[in-house]
């Protein structure tokens, strides 16, 4: 086993009324295997794609499929939505890989991801991660319509090119912006049923939306030095943990308030009742981190509770959706 460093490069920073992030940091030492195994290598292709959030993604297509068919969609269309969105989702995030290779080699939490370590080669890389971009749309395009396919183009291009690429190292605004790619998946499920896009369509894509924030400041808060050694301008790392907090409790009742608009829209009392309790419960623990914020040293923070709160307000709300179809609808 050895040590590979690569001199990073410099990161861009944005000045949000604090100081500016520190300048990127040599990059952090990882074992690398010189010869990586077959096993290795299918392991490092599929950490490219990040599971964890493709499931997430998921979680909020196929109730929406469930809410714009008025009850289960043909199952054939269901499965190829969710096969096109998951690889869709595994495209954007490995040409993500691709692009954030400079700074991820400067990030503890990032550092073992297959291009730090050279596990894989960035040209593989980048061509995995197109073909599956292609076969993701193209799948889209035969077994959906054509407006959930250019749904799916256009939430890989938005996230590689525009949120990767500019936002994330130009402006402490990214997390916000960045939100309509991860807010997509509402709107390709329910074109991909309808052919269209709706009211009800628009107000889930704003709950995701909306919600990105709180659930990503937690996240950048926990990890704020590993972006302040790559110089990436995340809001908790230009601005203050209480200017952060104000901002996560602000998009938290937002979330909540779009949450609650969508029940006269149709919508039952099971998701009337769910929207109602963990929005309550979501908003409780904004506060609290926003309390703790105010009263306790960085070190005693503990904002990753508001971070899986968020993940089971997410889940919880459209099980919801899917469950209030199913009986109501």
């Amino acid at each position: 086993m050895s040590s590979v460093t690569v001199t990073p490069t410099t990161v861009p920073a944005a000045r949000v009324g604090a100081a500016d992030p520190p300048t990127p940091q040599q990059p952090v030492p990882v074992p690398v295997t010189p010869r990586p195994s077959v096993g290795t290598l299918a392991r490092a292709y599929l950490a490219l794609t990040k599971p964890r959030i493709v499931e997430l993604l998921l979680v909020t297509t196929l109730p929406t499929m469930i809410l714009a068919a008025g009850g289960l969609p043909p199952i054939g269309l269901a499965v190829a939505v969710l096969v096109a969105g998951a690889l869709a989702a595994g495209a954007a995030n490995a040409i993500n890989c691709y692009i954030d290779r400079d700074i991820d080699q400067l990030m503890r939490r990032t550092a073992r991801r297959p291009l730090p370590t050279h596990t894989l080669q960035p040209a593989n890389v980048l061509g995995f991660g197109l073909v599956l971009a292609v076969v993701s749309v193209g799948l889209m395009a035969v077994f959906a319509n054509l407006l959930a396919a250019a749904l799916t183009l256009g939430a890989i291009v938005y996230y590689d090119l525009i949120y990767t690429r500019w936002l994330k190292r130009t402006t402490p605004h990214n997390t916000m912006l960045g939100g309509v790619s991860g807010a997509a998946p509402v709107l390709i499920g329910w074109a991909a049923v309808t052919g269209s896009l709706a009211a009800p369509a628009w107000l889930l894509f704003a709950v995701v939306f909306l919600w990105q924030p709180p659930h990503f400041y937690a996240l950048a808060l926990r990890f704020k030095d590993d972006y302040a050694r790559a110089g990436v301008p995340m809001l908790p790392v230009v601005a203050s943990a209480r200017r952060v907090s104000v901002e996560s409790v602000g998009y938290v009742w937002l979330t909540v308030a779009a949450s609650v608009a969508l029940w006269p829209l149709g919508m039952g009392p099971v998701y009337g009742v769910a929207a109602l309790v963990v929005g309550a419960v979501f908003v409780v623990e904004a506060h609290r981190l926003d309390r703790r914020c105010r009263q306790l040293p960085a070190s005693e923070l503990r904002p990753m509770r508001l971070f899986h709160v968020s993940t089971t307000y997410l889940t919880v709300l459209f099980v919801a959706v899917a469950v209030d179809a199913f009986l109501f609808s």
